[in-house]
């Protein structure tokens, strides 16, 4: 082989080799990426980093929402019962210590119903009568709460959040009142700053069948009850 021919089989060597290369590159250029490439999926929260994962909080509870979901005593639950008195039908009594509310049927029974009173310095006795009604009533704190809860508001309209309730009573020209309560824990107990307090469908219950003119009768708190021990506010 001359020295001539031995360069041109040199060069048809190389340029096959050249070729082979090009044609390997183009065949991986047509294939599919391979799995690292392809789009990440999310990954399920378990298996997300700390970092990544949503933050999930608990929401707060509302404790009067907890308190309704109790299971309220049965002896202050709305119940007819025998009830020896003279006065007329239609007539209710407050047996403050007992924090029960009686209104009176006739023939020897009443509807019980369970109630929050006074709390200790702020219970009073007598008698008054219902003077107006008022469905969703708003709520105009007195000045005399006022002067020793200076934080609460000057007024709030009605609804589910206000403190009197779904209904509302108003005894004579005086502050006090029967209402209903978003705290229903608070009924059995001495809490109240005087006012007479039933569960929202209790006071829903009285409603409709007290009168404009109503006799009420609240008895002294002589806290000779079987419930002296209660919480007291």
């Amino acid at each position: 082989m001359t020295h001539f021919q031995l360069i041109r089989r040199t060069a048809a060597i190389a340029a096959f080799a050249i070729g082979a290369v090009a044609l390997t590159g183009a065949a991986q250029a047509a294939q599919p990426l391979p799995f690292p490439f392809l789009p990440l999926l999310p990954q399920p929260a378990a298996l997300q980093p700390a970092a990544l994962a949503p933050q999930v909080q608990a929401v707060p509870q509302d404790e009067d929402d907890d308190a309704s979901a109790a299971e309220m005593p049965a002896r202050l639950k709305r119940q007819i019962v025998s009830y020896a008195t003279r006065e007329a039908p239609g007539t209710i009594v407050i047996d403050t210590p007992n924090t029960y509310l009686y209104y009176v049927l006739g023939g020897g029974r009443a509807i019980r119903y369970g109630i929050g009173v006074g709390r200790d310095g702020f219970t009073w006795s007598g008698v008054q009568s219902i003077t107006r009604k008022a469905e969703w009533p708003d709520w105009t704190p007195p000045p005399e709460m006022i002067a020793r809860q200076p934080y609460l508001p000057r007024h709030m309209a009605g609804g589910p959040g206000n403190p009197l309730g779904a209904r509302a009573m108003y005894l004579g020209g005086t502050i006090y009142r029967i209402h209903g309560t978003n705290a229903p824990s608070t009924i059995g107990t001495h809490v109240s700053s005087g006012c007479i307090r039933l569960t929202n469908d209790d006071v829903t219950d009285l409603y409709g069948r007290v009168n404009v003119g109503a006799k009420v009768i609240v008895l002294p708190d002589n806290r000779r009850a079987d419930n002296s021990s209660g919480r007291r506010g």
